[in-house]
């Protein structure tokens, strides 16, 4: 398998899991960067390829050379869970040698008809783990997704402990960022949050991001509370999947961090700006009612892109339709 972004890998382990449970004799071998191989720690029967991207599987020779690395392992199906270029290529070279491959569907037509300003068909689409579960069961491996098991929290220690007392009574993450403007909840609304759930001594919240400009940012919404605590660049990777998979709830944008919550069993609670759940990306296990949206009556083109990269006029405040007491109220209810 070969993926990419941090929500897609994170979305890939729920139905590995799921996978490996129904079909304990299968060996699975997951290609992908190396940062990403924490994700895949303690699932059975699952050996992780790092893709050397810099080197060694750079360029079409380096995809030469991975499937040649790959194939030393004696797979007997490929199953490409990405369906980019890179991924094809490798896909077709194991169909040459006469392996069965079979690359996940991501319904692009369906998402241009949900995403596109006329005409718009503002319908649920399939899920990308239903989508993926498809691709195995065209390889003969049906999987059912509907009673998901997932790691258990994982026992603090070391630069943890300073940071977070593990006993805390509730633990609420907040990872207020994601790659696109569009998809952010406004600064000044987020504060609100924050300071309304830090009223509440029996919350400790832990905000999560990445990068000198969110620590600044993260750093500035931290700093009068006691109990909000900034963990990004305090901790290793490995370390922050040990402390969200103690959160009791997951406040996240349309991100990564969502899937990387959900995907170790934590509620989510997720806001929407210029994308929407229906296009296939709410986190697994996770419901439609906790995933806040904007008011499609104000503006009636949303969603207007998948990936929020789409700037439509005029919609720059759309999340701004999401109050800081809904989402207050959301929180407080999971917990």
């Amino acid at each position: 398998m070969r993926l990419s972004a941090m929500g897609d890998v994170a979305m890939t382990v729920p139905v590995l899991r799921a996978f490996v449970k129904q079909y304990p004799t299968v060996k699975l071998t997951v290609i992908s960067r190396p940062f990403f191989k924490p994700f895949f720690d303690g699932i059975p029967n699952l050996e992780f390829f790092a893709f050397d991207e810099k080197e060694r599987h750079k360029g079409f020779p380096g995809l030469l050379r991975l499937f040649r690395d790959v194939q030393q392992l004696k797979i007997d199906a490929f199953a490409d869970l990405h369906n980019v270029l890179r991924s094809k290529v490798v896909s077709l070279l194991f169909a040459l040698s006469g392996k069965k491959r079979v690359a996940v569907d991501k319904g692009r037509e369906g998402k241009k008809e949900l995403t596109r300003a006329e005409n718009k068909i503002f319908k649920q689409l399939p899920t990308m783990f239903e989508r993926h579960a498809k691709v195995f069961e065209q390889l003969g491996f049906p999987v059912n997704l509907s009673n998901p098991e997932f790691p258990k929290k994982a026992v603090f220690g070391g630069e943890i402990t300073d940071l977070v007392e593990e006993n805390c009574e509730k633990l609420i993450g907040i990872a207020p960022f994601a790659q696109y403007d569009s998809k952010v909840y406004p600064l000044d609304l987020m504060k609100e949050v924050i300071t309304k759930l830090a009223e509440n001594k029996d919350y400790t919240i832990l905000l999560f991001g990445g990068g000198k400009k969110e620590i600044e940012i993260l750093n500035s919404l931290s700093e009068p509370f006691k109990n909000v605590i900034n963990v990004a660049g305090k901790i290793k990777f490995q370390q922050e999947l040990k402390l969200i998979s103690n959160l009791d709830v997951m406040l996240s944008m349309d991100s990564g961090n969502a899937h990387i919550a959900a995907m170790l069993g934590v509620k989510v609670i997720t806001l929407w700006g210029a994308t929407h759940p229906y296009s296939g990306f709410l986190p697994f296990n996770q419901s439609l009612e906790n995933a806040l949206t904007s008011d499609r009556n104000q503006y009636p083109k949303l969603p207007t892109s998948v990936y929020g990269n789409k700037i439509v006029e005029g919609y720059e405040d759309a999340m701004r339709t999401i109050s800081p007491d809904e989402v207050v109220s959301k929180i407080k209810n999971q917990l």
